[in-house]
């Protein structure tokens, strides 16, 4: 024979009511963080593939094409596909622009600060060679929990910059707006990950390297 609730009928009526009560608060906090995140996330302006400060590696002077990268400096991806980018910079050459957008991950302990390094050479004209020495050195100092921004600080010495001019602009929470304009653009166009390419406007997904100059010629042809 099945055992009797011990429970009183009012008392199973009061633990209803409590457990009814808090699913309804649970429903309304989710609603509030729901309604935080999409306020927090929500673009101050329309998101842009390309702005007019976005930094270009090069400016073709009779462009037929615009490429567009949201990178990150620590990323595995990125650095696979920088020899690429560089020689369709080489191969078509004034004829298609190449811009880069800065798309730091909270997964990357430094990519962050390697933004900010680029950024505050950039304000210094030296963007260009800032991102290749990024690239070129990132497996020194990629995937570390330690902040690497003396690293960064010790190439922009290198690379002859005014060191205080560097360190005020790293300083500066103006030089971290700046990127976080560019992330907000490529989260708002659909970015979830680097590198992630646009062309002409158009995200573009190729399945190979060969697919992708095949994109971009078709696009200078047009």
């Amino acid at each position: 024979m099945t055992a009797k609730s011990s429970i009183s009928l009012p008392n199973k009526i009061a633990i209803g009511i409590i457990i009814a009560t808090v699913v309804v608060v649970i429903g309304i906090v989710a609603l509030i963080n729901t309604k935080d995140t999409a306020t927090q996330a929500a673009p101050t302006e329309a998101a842009e593939v390309v702005r007019a400060d976005s930094h270009r590696l090069s400016a073709a002077e009779d462009e037929k094409a615009v490429l567009v990268e949201f990178l990150d400096f620590e990323c595995e991806s990125c650095l696979a596909a920088y020899p690429f980018i560089e020689d369709l910079s080489n191969k078509y050459e004034g004829e298609l622009t190449i811009v880069s957008r800065y798309f730091p991950l909270a997964g990357h302990p430094n990519s962050m600060n390697a933004a900010l390094a680029v950024e505050a050479a950039a304000q210094q004209g030296k963007f260009e060679d800032m991102y290749h020495r990024m690239f070129e050195t990132q497996k020194e100092w990629s995937h570390s929990a330690e902040s690497r921004a003396a690293t960064f600080r010790g190439y922009a010495e290198d690379l002859g910059l005014d060191l205080a001019a560097y360190d005020d602009a790293v300083a500066d929470p103006a030089t971290a707006a700046r990127i976080e304009q560019d992330k907000q653009d490529g989260t708002t166009l659909g970015v979830s990950g680097t590198p992630t390419f646009f062309l002409d406007g158009k995200l573009i997904e190729p399945s190979s390297l060969e697919e992708f100059e095949q994109l971009v010629k078709d696009a200078i042809a047009k």
